[in-house]
């Protein structure tokens, strides 16, 4: 059982940071007039419920993980304690954001807003940079060749269909660099 503490960081981390981009941003761009441009359909926006719904557990199940079995909090100040590579973390090596992607996308197919699917590519593109350029690195110099053997075995963003999704080398016990 993580210590009460974890899960109050926790929390505070999803409030403010995920928070902001799937909520706050969205609502200043919606609310600020600013490119306004929208599409219209009666019925379109009820799609949209279904990947904010997959979106919002995907990150929720993450953040569980984190706690649960890294011993950490999704904020890069205070990582999980040990590599997490289980629960959706079999499946691909993002999942955290590809839940953020999924909130964004559907946000912007229910509120019928072309700015909101901008958004969600601006904010999919930075996190795509971010994993290349500090997450990626950061993780390959803290496990070395079990953070490769675990690229080799899990993909970045989209999960292998039809084949079975491992986690890995075993990465019990091992202390851990943000994996999200």
């Amino acid at each position: 059982m993580p210590a009460p503490m974890v899960i109050i960081k926790t929390l505070i981390f999803i409030i403010l940071v995920p928070g902001s981009v799937t909520v706050g941003i969205p609502y200043l761009l919606l609310s600020s007039g600013w490119w306004r441009y929208a599409y219209e359909s009666e019925s379109l926006w009820l799609v949209g419920i279904v990947p904010i719904a997959l979106g919002a557990f995907t990150y929720f199940r993450c953040a569980w993980d984190f706690v649960f079995d890294g011993h950490g909090t999704p904020a890069p100040l205070d990582p999980p304690r040990m590599l997490v590579s289980s629960g959706l973390y079999r499946m691909v090596r993002n999942p955290m954001y590809v839940g953020v992607g999924f909130v964004l996308v559907g946000e912007a197919i229910v509120f019928q807003s072309v700015a909101l699917f901008t958004y969600a590519l601006v904010v999919w593109l930075c996190l795509h940079l971010l994993v290349l350029w500090y997450e990626e690195p950061t993780l390959r110099r803290s496990f070395g060749r079990a953070y490769d053997e675990y690229c080799q075995t899990v993909p970045r963003w989209i999960p292998r269909l039809g084949l079975s999704s491992g986690a890995g080398p075993s990465a019990a016990g091992r202390p851990s660099a943000r994996a999200s």
